[in-house]
């Protein structure tokens, strides 16, 4: 009898357990973990969703860049399709039977029960037929999509394009966008995706297990209405961007034009440029395909991708940090005789010429090359010739201030940083203590390893013109109807020269222009400073630059023209820079007394040899390398330099680090 109890009460325990982990585990799944009531809600609930329309863009006087025009998507869910008569409906959406299949196929792989693309970018005068008849086709729906649209056709790859989403950015977005939704792909649409996309609307409804509609889920409680995207007001100045694109037509280069007082970009020209409507509609992959077969690469952002030795536009700098350092002062002299010796190197001037006696303001005038030569390896030689290496990071460092060796933060994707070589470069070069002032006094002119961005050569230009600050350049001017302009952009960035002694350099500059290198190309009734440059280019002829701000006083413009193959920097950039800036400032162009006319250089031509371009840019074209191969090339090459570090002695080992240090920079730089 007492062992009937006992097990009674045993067995009654095993009961009372097993209900509580019934009971627990429900209540897990009700009320803790959501995944059941989410998959419970997806089997009666679906999902329509209203795309809205991205944002306008507009140029700083309100003319549109980039509006939206209408196109339907037809979406198509297979487990509700009956029966219908597929060649009418191929005829309807202009395709094949083949077409269909496919499309079919694609569909019921995605999904049989749910909605999914079956035929894109319908025009409306497409869908003007087809709506009519759409009901006849049960298990086919529309639904209204957006295209970009671009009245003018210029600044492409200012603008950008956009894009269906792709797989890796499906996954980035943590589930806000979907199959066949579009996405900025380069360009504004691509910094500026998460303002321009706005806000997708949802619209639920109830079904049932076969996937047909019953009405609105919840009543609609869960609804939500679409948002479009908010405008941008770009900083960019279409009449002058034209007349950059038109002068700009048949050449390699670039312009860049900057208010000095905001930072925001006027003029943003890449040339060779496309036609951004190329990018948009059913054709779109066929016309990429062609402007990626372009050798000269349209794609290729040469504002800001682009890089150049600065030459000669690179001196008004080097005499800046001279005389914060007190190395040289405004009177400074130096008698010219037409070459400048540093040790067993004889540094030529312009063709030889010989200046005689100069100082600061005419040595910028006539651009000497002997003058700032001397001014650098006085800068290089202050500390000692053996601590070159050091003074060198301290110069390196100041240059840096204006912006040059780094990205200035543009709103933009795929801005470079240019390049000004480390002391790390030259140990590896010459080895540690091997080299001297005299070794690097290309620098001193604006060649060697220096490279700059025509963006970085506009934004020197700004920092001369302000007497010793910069507004961060960009390209969009305010955000939404509100005008929401970032704080960063209004922030003054210092480059550590007192306002003083600015004016002997544009003292010199406007003697450039006045009655230098650039005095044809001065303009009537308007004080432009500039300053020629001669880019060495090791595969051709050298690059024309010139630089310049207007007028003197209240400087309301600031540019960087570059025009690859073409010589000295008064033959064309100065001449295209000074039509933008008198474009800008007088809204006209009037005749000068030099002869030269906009039609000229419009209609000229600068293109090199498509064959031997191709040839000697290949480093710049991004389709020739491929990402995996480039890291690949760097672990061997990282690789190779550990193994050398193992096997050799330790004062080898200590040379090895040090070169490895120097390769590491330099592959960082480039990459």
């Amino acid at each position: 009898m007492i062992s009937f109890f006992e097990r009674r009460y045993v067995i009654t325990g095993i009961f009372l357990t097993i209900i509580i982990i019934l009971l627990a585990r429900l209540f897990y799944i009700q009320v803790i973990d959501p995944r059941y009531a989410i998959y419970a809600s997806n089997n009666v609930r679906r999902e329509i969703i209203h795309n809205p329309a991205r944002g306008p863009i507009l140029d700083r006087n309100g003319k549109i860049l980039v509006q939206n025009v209408p196109f339907y998507d037809i979406m198509v869910t297979p487990k509700l399709v009956k029966p219908f008569d597929t060649v009418e409906f191929c005829n309807l959406l202009g395709i094949n039977r083949a077409e269909f299949d496919k499309q079919w196929q694609k569909a019921m792989k995605y999904s049989p029960t749910r909605s999914s693309p079956f035929e894109k970018q319908i025009s409306v005068a497409t869908f003007a037929s087809l709506q009519e008849r759409l009901s006849e086709f049960p298990g086919f729906y529309s639904t209204p999509r957006y295209l970009r649209t671009y009245p003018d056709s210029v600044a492409a790859q200012f603008l950008g394009y956009i894009g269906e989403a792709q797989d890796r950015d499906i996954k980035r977005s943590a589930g806000y966008y979907h199959s066949g939704d579009y996405i900025g792909i380069t360009g504004v649409e691509k910094s500026y995706e998460t303002v321009l996309r706005g806000q997708r609307g949802v619209e639920n409804l109830m079904v049932d297990s076969r996937g047909k509609p019953k009405g609105r889920y919840a009543n609609g409680m869960f609804d939500t209405a679409a948002v479009a995207g908010q405008r941008l007001t770009s900083s960019l100045d279409i009449d002058i961007q034209k007349l950059g694109e038109k002068l700009m037509k048949n050449k390699l280069g670039s312009i860049v034009a900057i208010e000095p007082s905001t930072g925001e970009i006027l003029c943003y020209v890449s040339s060779p440029t496309y036609d951004p409507n190329l990018m948009v509609g059913r054709e779109r992959g066929n016309n990429a395909a062609r402007i990626y077969k372009d050798p000269f690469d349209p794609f290729f952002i040469r504002p800001i991708q682009a890089k150049y030795p600065p030459g000669s536009s690179f001196k008004p700098l080097s005499a800046l940090i001279a005389l914060q350092e007190g190395i040289i002062d405004p009177g400074t002299t130096y008698y010219c005789p037409g070459y400048y010796k540093a040790g067993n190197r004889k540094i030529p001037c312009n063709n030889g010429e010989a200046h005689g006696l100069v100082n600061l303001s005419s040595a910028v005038a006539l651009s000497c090359n002997g003058y700032f030569s001397m001014v650098f390896q006085k800068i290089m030689d202050r500390n000692g010739a053996k601590k070159t290496d050091a003074t060198f990071a301290n110069w390196r460092n100041n240059v840096g201030k204006f912006g040059l060796g780094s990205k200035l933060g543009l709103d933009m994707p795929g801005e470079s940083r240019g390049n000004i070589p480390t002391p790390l470069h030259y140990d590896n070069v010459y080895k540690k203590g091997g080299w001297r002032s005299s070794t690097i006094i290309s620098l001193a002119i604006g060649q060697g390893e220096l490279l700059a961005t025509p963006l970085q050569l506009a934004n020197l230009e700004c920092t001369i013109a302000n007497e010793g600050y910069y507004y961060k350049p960009h390209l969009i001017k305010a955000i939404g109807e509100q005008n929401i302009i970032k704080k960063e952009y209004t922030l003054r960035n210092y480059v550590g020269i007192d306002s003083q002694y600015f004016q002997p350099v544009i003292n010199g500059m406007q003697a450039v222009v006045d009655k230098g290198t650039a005095i044809r190309s001065k303009i009537p009734g308007i004080v432009m400073c500039g300053k020629t440059g001669t880019a060495q280019n090791p595969h051709g002829e050298s690059h024309s630059v010139f630089v310049a701000f207007a007028p003197r006083d209240h400087p309301r413009i600031a540019i960087a023209v570059v025009v690859e193959n073409s010589g000295e920097g008064a033959h064309w950039a100065a001449p295209i820079a000074s039509f933008i800036v008198e474009k800008y400032l007088k809204g006209s162009i009037s005749q000068r007394e030099s002869g030269i006319t906009v039609d000229y250089y419009a209609n000229a031509t600068r293109l090199p040899d498509s064959a031997t371009y191709l040839h000697s840019n290949s480093f710049n074209r991004r389709k020739a390398l491929k990402a995996d191969s480039i890291k690949k090339r760097m672990q061997d090459s990282v690789n190779n330099k550990l193994k050398g570090v193992k096997s050799a002695s330790s004062k080898s080992k200590k040379d090895s680090s040090t070169r490895l240090l120097a390769a590491q920079q330099m592959h960082k730089e480039d990459e």
